[in-house]
């Protein structure tokens, strides 16, 4: 199988210039990809750059390569196409079928994923019409992200900042991995999602801690953002993960502070999603200065045991509320991870389970993911290996096929 061909959209805005780190991130993960930037988008990025960082050619006009009927075949042989930024005019455009440049004759054209990553000022994004064409894209199958919110052009911020290109180049994978990942299905649903390891501290220097990154509970949240939930990440420890597009984060550090968090976010939520990996322990008494190095064996160190995060928000879950809990296992003398697993799903009483195996690079510090979901009705199901976003997808498609009709 040949590499994924993409097409990657520019329209005219000022976030033109991530485009570049995009179309950087696309092809350096072997991915063949022709940019068709509109005319505007050639004001802030020259055809040059993206010819470069490409390898190919860029056009905007459908009269360019007139024998090859590129207006055409371009969309017909893609894998997937991404438009980022979309601006509040190519929304337009291409939600009236529009196809007076070579991008929106291939967006007609495209019969693969379409992506939109919309940028714009926060008036445009909430503009009755504006909203009207998103909402007729998404209606047709199209993937329109949630906007970041923060700095726009000038002194203005809010909601309408283009996604970071790297989770729009996650997302994208995750298109090409799953086309359907990425249904509405969350829309209007409240969900907390936990996030990363916490740290318990020994003294001001040192603490107890794990190898947890967070990227799969970031993977959660942003998957959720998208799938149009309102998502709280309580975030501890991330490796300076980038905050998700549409996510509020809830930052904290030890378990305690996570469990006071987790309980305050929970209180209202649809969806319960815990796969922090918490401490099970801390030290018993924080030293409040360093402690020294003398020479002598340094005394024990007593631990005390934190409490069960998922087994309280079990206990305390409101009706209809579903949750669900991560396992990071390994295999012993009594059984393997999955074994495990399932003694575990039985103790912590949640509607689902994630188990990962972990050790010898599996789960923690690194892109992919792979486990069994299990459900407290018996069902089990293998989550094969792929992204960290893939493996979210189809948490929240059982999630969400649990949840009952929103009322009102």
């Amino acid at each position: 199988m040949g590499a994924p061909r993409v097409l990657l959209g520019v329209a005219g805005g000022i976030a033109a210039y991530k485009s570049a780190e995009l179309l950087r991130r696309f092809t350096e993960s072997g991915h063949s990809v022709r940019v068709l930037p509109t005319a505007a988008a050639l004001e802030f990025v020259g055809a040059a750059t993206f010819e470069a960082l490409s390898g190919q050619p860029v056009h905007t006009g459908v009269f360019h390569d007139v024998p090859s009927v590129a207006h055409v075949r371009l969309g017909q042989e893609a894998d997937l196409v991404v438009v980022a930024p979309a601006t509040a005019d190519l929304l337009a455009r291409a939600a009236h079928g529009r196809a007076d440049d070579l991008l929106t004759a291939a967006l007609l054209t495209a019969r693969c994923p379409v992506l939109f990553a919309p940028a714009m000022h926060t008036e445009m994004w909430v503009h009755p019409a504006t909203r009207d064409n998103v909402a007729v894209l998404r209606a047709r199958g199209a993937v329109v992200l949630e906007p970041a919110s923060g700095r726009l052009t000038g002194k203005d911020t809010g909601p309408g900042r283009l996604p970071d290109p790297a989770e729009i180049a996650e997302l994208a994978r995750l298109l090409l991995e799953r086309p359907d990942a990425l249904p509405r299905d969350l829309e209007g649903r409240r969900v907390v999602v936990s996030a990363g390891g916490t740290r318990e501290p020994l003294d001001p220097v040192r603490f107890l801690g794990n190898r947890s990154s967070g990227r799969q509970g970031y993977a959660l949240a942003r998957v959720a953002a998208q799938r149009g939930a309102h998502v709280t990440l309580v975030a501890a420890s991330t490796a300076e993960l980038a905050d998700p597009a549409a996510v509020q984060v809830v930052r904290v550090g030890t378990a305690e502070q996570m469990r006071v968090a987790m309980h305050d976010a929970a209180a209202d939520a649809d969806i319960v999603v815990m796969s922090a990996a918490v401490a099970d322990f801390r030290p018993a008494t924080l030293v409040v200065s360093k402690i020294k190095k003398t020479g002598a064996e340094p005394d024990p160190l007593r631990l005390a045991t934190n409490a069960d995060i998922l087994v309280e928000l079990v206990a305390a879950r409101r009706p209809g509320q579903v949750v669900v809990g991560f396992a990071a296992e390994t295999g012993d003398e009594s059984g393997d991870a999955l074994h495990h697993g399932r003694a575990k799903l039985r103790r912590k009483g949640c509607d689902l389970l994630v188990v990962n195996a972990v050790g010898d690079g599996k789960a923690f510090e690194v892109a992919d993911n792979a486990g069994w979901l299990l459900a407290a009705d018996g069902t089990e199901t293998e989550l094969a290996s792929g992204s960290k976003a893939l493996l979210a997808s189809r948490v929240w498609d059982a999630a969400a096929a649990l949840l009952k009709p929103a009322s009102g």
